[in-house]
């Protein structure tokens, strides 16, 4: 073996010397567990609506408004569909529920169809195609705007009281946005636009872009604050979790120094740049 050869070998098993220690240290276990404490299935409480939620609820169902959730994931968004959902069928209208992906449209049929029953829900996607005359019906939103191209004055469509739009931030989507957008211009100014969003960063200019664009009152119910704490970790390569920082919101010491052990012979300039552009990427 060659002297080169030689002192890579001898980097590399210092690597895997350095990497050891670090997932084998008492203090990374101690950290880990502190870091899994809680997760799970919580107990189970009464459920209490919080304000922002019946504030939604009214809007839709009384106050004659489309209206624009803007909160975070695990906050209860759904709820507020649901509830206004059931306010509209006992009314003996129809409502529809659009999403962006299938797989979310097939898991919310299945859960409104316990819900509600069979018998009123259906499902429209391109894969699917089950009691499209139900009093609610689950769609794509893509479907929900091609009912609107092919039958903007049908009595189906005249007839629905509520349309919810979840993930309504994919509005903002270069490719796929002009489908929200047509969506809710198209929809008839008599069916309440109810939109889900966690992530949309400007909520308040969107409720005022609805409102121009459909000519009707557009009310924004904005809760900021996040139900179940979000918690930062790293995985690597091999599938060994880390918390992503220290308690001072610092990146934490082993990712970069784990990196480092696993890519001994890397150039330094190199070095710590997954660990810190994952750092960056948190603290958007």
């Amino acid at each position: 073996m060659t002297s080169e050869k030689q002192r890579e070998q001898k980097v590399l098993n210092k690597g895997k010397s350095v990497e050891k220690q670090i997932l084998d240290s008492p203090s990374r276990q101690k950290e880990l567990t502190q870091f899994l404490k809680g997760i799970g299935t919580p107990p189970v409480t009464d459920f209490i609506p919080d304000g922002f939620q019946l504030e939604a609820i009214e809007l839709v169902t009384k106050g004659g408004c489309d209206v624009l959730v803007a909160a975070p994931t695990g906050s209860g968004k759904t709820w507020i569909a649901t509830e206004s959902i059931k306010h509209i069928l006992s009314e003996g209208n129809r409502a529809w529920y659009t999403s962006p992906l299938k797989a979310l449209s097939n898991d919310k049929f299945r859960e409104f169809s316990k819900l509600f029953g069979e018998e009123r829900v259906g499902i429209l996607t391109g894969d699917r195609k089950i009691n499209p005359h139900a009093p609610l019906i689950v769609a794509t939103t893509e479907i929900y705007r091609n009912s609107l191209y092919d039958a903007m004055n049908s009595l189906e469509i005249m007839n629905t009281g509520l349309v919810v739009f979840d993930e309504v931030h994919y509005l903002a989507d270069r490719d796929r946005g002009v489908v929200w957008e047509e969506a809710l211009i198209y929809s008839p100014t008599t069916i309440r636009a109810l939109m889900l969003s966690a992530t949309v960063g400007n909520a308040a200019e969107l409720a005022n872009w609805v409102a121009w664009a459909r000519g009707t009152e557009c009310k924004l119910v904005f809760h900021p604050t996040r139900p179940v704490p979000m918690r930062s970790g790293f995985v690597d390569t091999d599938g060994h979790l880390f918390p992503l920082t220290t308690s001072d919101h610092q990146l934490h010491p082993d990712i970069a120094a784990l990196y480092e052990a696993k890519h001994p012979l890397s150039e330094e300039r190199h070095r710590r740049k997954p660990a810190r552009r994952a750092f960056k990427f948190r603290n958007r």
